[in-house]
């Protein structure tokens, strides 16, 4: 089990990233605005600030010093959310237990601020004392990671093959782009910050990518065995959309094998990066991985 010092120390970057958040400044309030921020200050885990902010004390970095990367991706997550939950994609009416921003405010203002909040991101990273050349790495690697060959092509693949029946390795691809991406933007943007190897970096985004895989996995056992009230958002989504799944595929034993296959793959990268680095602390992301691994699951197979 995750222990009680992480969920302290957990606790306590999420009041700092909180807090944070309270400072930024979207200028006059408009309609817009007010729609930006009903998504942005939504009740929410913040695991991808929380994982960069993780990543960096690993490293033994003020985690100060990752706010505004750490900001940066959940903005872009936010506006993810915001455009999945549109009728033309996924149609959902409840996103963090509040109606969904299309269903407050409307498609066309729920499509700008999913726009504005995409384009804020890119903003937040200038900001901040970092070296100049350390933000445009930044700026690189989110790009990299939400765009055309992340986050977005895994969107667009997973729309693409609704109603038909894929592969396991098909399946993989969607998920690594759709999800892990994001978490690879966190825990590498932390790696650029602390200036780690080239090889450490390599270690970072294997974490990051089993990590994200073992999410999504965990996303579609929750979306048949998850409860709404707890998770803040309807479930039976996937199959009403006809969505291909890992219980779809596999059923929910080999479902619970893979989870646990990915979880024991992030382990093995943090265990590699203990021994390229000495002074690199695992302990906050190996307790990272048991809180994916137990959070809402009742595992007693």
């Amino acid at each position: 089990m995750e222990s009680a010092t992480f969920q302290k120390k957990y606790d306590q970057l999420k009041t700092m990233f909180e807090n944070h958040m309270t400072t930024l400044d979207f200028g006059e309030d408009t309609k817009l605005t007010e729609s930006m921020s009903y998504s942005l200050y939504a009740k929410g885990k913040r695991l991808r600030p929380l994982l960069l902010l993780m990543t960096l004390e690993s490293y033994d970095i003020r985690p100060e010093e990752g706010l505004n990367a750490a900001t940066a991706v959940e903005m872009v997550h936010t506006y993810s959310l915001i455009h999945d939950d549109l009728p033309a994609m996924d149609d959902d009416s409840l996103r963090r237990g509040m109606p969904t921003n299309h269903m407050k405010y409307g498609e066309a203002t729920a499509i700008l601020a999913g726009d504005a909040l995409l384009t804020q991101a890119f903003f937040e990273l200038t900001k901040g004392t970092l070296a100049p050349s350390i933000k445009i790495r930044l700026v690189q690697l989110l790009a990299d990671c939400s765009g055309a060959l992340g986050m977005c092509a895994g969107q667009q693949y997973d729309i693409l093959v609704e109603n038909q029946k894929i592969t396991l390795e098909a399946l993989v691809q969607i998920h690594q782009l759709k999800t892990g991406k994001l978490f690879e933007y966190c825990t590498v943007a932390a790696g650029i910050i602390a200036t780690a190897t080239t090889l450490e970096v390599k270690w970072l985004r294997q974490y990051a990518k089993s990590l994200g895989l073992a999410f999504q996995i965990r996303d579609d056992l929750l979306d048949i065995i998850g409860d709404p009230e707890i998770l803040g958002k309807n479930i039976g989504a996937d199959e009403y959309h006809h969505k291909s799944t890992y219980p779809a595929l596999l059923g929910i034993d080999k479902t619970y094998f893979y989870l646990n296959h990915h979880l024991q793959e992030a382990i093995n990268a943090l265990n590699e990066l203990e021994m390229l680095n000495p002074n690199f602390n695992k302990r906050l992301l190996m307790d990272f991985v048991k809180k994916l691994e137990l959070e809402y699951i009742k595992n007693d197979k």
